[in-house]
């Protein structure tokens, strides 16, 4: 379920300059730009829905740049789509987590937690806060709510609004994932990690 299965068109072919109208089209060249590939897929294929996607643009960038670190933002979303096996926020966020300090050893950690074994290797580079992030996050996504154990743990780490901005962004990249995979939006970079 990587959301690229059918080859590089994806079930809605991507939009040009009349479908997408003339914002959504530069929207989409910028984004491209800004990720190093020809096309971003995902804003030609959303950009169809041109009010919406302008809603969701800035819903999105609101949570990307809101109360939670940017490395705590970066570390849910990576395993929100690690958990949702989605490569296409895979492929783009990898990169994003690196710039924001997340490294090739704590990325390996955030997608093999809880399994890491003791010692050395990964799970050494997770704090207390970066676990209670992933037990809350798998939760979220997995069964669609939070345990009080883990709420608490959390809560000893987040305040009242950053709780409520994890839960969104949980939510946002848990259902961009299944957005992804069901239009089956080709990956913007084949063959990058």
């Amino acid at each position: 379920m990587s959301g690229s299965q059918s080859g590089p068109v994806g079930r809605v072919p991507p939009g040009g300059f009349r479908q997408l109208g003339p914002v959504n089209w530069v929207l989409a060249k910028l984004g491209a730009r800004t990720v190093g590939a020809p096309e971003m897929h995902l804003f030609t294929t959303l950009g169809y829905r041109q009010l919406l996607f302008w809603a969701w643009l800035v819903y999105g960038g609101r949570l990307l740049r809101g109360r939670l670190p940017r490395v705590d933002t970066e570390l849910v979303i990576l395993r929100v789509a690690h958990l949702r096996a989605c490569e296409y926020e895979l492929q783009h966020h990898r990169r994003m987590a690196r710039s924001r300090g997340l490294d090739a050893n704590m990325q390996a950690a955030i997608f093999a937690w809880p399994d890491v074994p003791d010692g050395p290797g990964p799970r050494r580079v997770l704090s207390a806060r970066q676990e209670a992030l992933l037990r809350a996050t798998d939760e979220f996504v997995k069964d669609r709510s939070i345990s009080d154990g883990t709420w608490q743990r959390l809560a000893t780490h987040l305040d009242r609004r950053q709780l409520i901005e994890f839960c969104m962004l949980a939510s946002q990249y848990d259902g961009l994932a299944a957005t992804i995979t069901a239009l089956e939006i080709p990956l913007d970079n084949p063959g990058h990690r």
